[in-house]
């Protein structure tokens, strides 16, 4: 899977936020695409991916991490974006043909990781209409730590965002996650869970953060695995129809599985037209998580 990256000149968040579940992810047949370059205009202080001015969006990108997808043999394909702010629809119509790039060659299922698009609407409309099955956006902490943490991100607007997306009329599964061990309460943790849910976010993920080092935030508190599973039962009883819960689970962890679970429930997706498919269960076995096989 290296190999066919270099090849094509393509990025993965797993290489470039040093993410601790990269093998287990490939050997699954799963994949967490980077596009619109390598270089963030923002600068969240938890992220390890480089913070500068942005090359222009290769026009061949679509065409190649199709290409990618299709010598991989992957089953679900996660694409998430750098943040540019530089282009005036936020990369949206870019990332909008990805997602049909895609779609011509494989049948694969294509979750979307988004920045907010600054709050745009049409540039959200436009990710949206190329039919995600998943559509996420992470809501990342607390709205207390937000200045810290996410400079240049508002948590209202983050969740405006996944509140469109869960009220999309084409109805992808909407999901959202964040991290624990910045200094935030349990309290402000379950008020998040809160918020999500009347936003309409079915799918969550919880995860400890892991600072990259530099001059990045440090850990402020490294969270015990009981207090992952009181999270998990807390967001089964706000109604979440999948919850991951864990000190190694990140945005896209066990991002497949979610999906069959929410299919077999039939709860709140459409097909995209002409993709109708089978359910797949995942090929491999996958370490054990507080919540994985409730």
């Amino acid at each position: 899977m290296d190999s066919i990256l270099t090849e094509l000149g393509l990025h993965t968040i797993c290489e470039e936020a040093r993410c601790p579940n990269r093998g287990e992810c490939y050997e699954r047949g799963t994949a967490t695409f980077l596009i619109l370059g390598d270089t963030c205009t923002r600068g969240c202080r938890f992220c390890a991916v480089t913070r500068g001015v942005p090359a222009p969006p290769s026009p061949d990108e679509p065409e190649r991490l199709a290409e990618a997808v299709a010598r991989m043999g992957l089953r679900h394909v996660v694409v998430t974006m750098v943040t540019r702010d530089d282009l005036p629809d936020g990369g949206a119509s870019h990332f909008a043909r990805v997602v049909e790039a895609i779609r011509e060659r494989t049948e694969a299922i294509v979750e979307v990781l988004t920045s907010d698009f600054r709050g745009d609407r049409e540039s959200l409309d436009m990710v949206l209409a190329a039919r995600p099955e998943v559509f996420n956006h992470n809501i990342e902490t607390v709205p207390r730590l937000y200045r810290r943490v996410r400079p240049g991100s508002e948590y209202p607007r983050s969740l405006e965002v996944l509140r469109c997306a869960a009220a999309h009329p084409l109805r992808p599964a909407v999901k959202s996650g964040l991290m624990v061990g910045l200094g935030e309460t349990p309290e402000e943790v379950g008020a998040v869970f809160r918020d999500l849910r009347a936003a309409g976010v079915q799918l969550l993920t919880i995860g400890q953060y892991l600072s990259p080092g530099g001059p990045l935030l440090p850990v402020s508190e490294f969270v015990e695995p009981a207090r992952f599973e009181r999270y998990a039962a807390l967001a089964r009883s706000l109604g979440f129809e999948d919850t991951f819960s864990g000190p190694y689970v990140r945005s896209s962890y066990l991002a497949e599985r979610a999906l069959v679970r929410l299919e077999k429930r039939g709860s709140g997706r459409s097909q995209p037209a002409g993709r109708a498919r089978p359910v797949r269960e995942t090929a491999h076995p996958t370490s054990a998580h507080p919540d994985e096989d409730r």
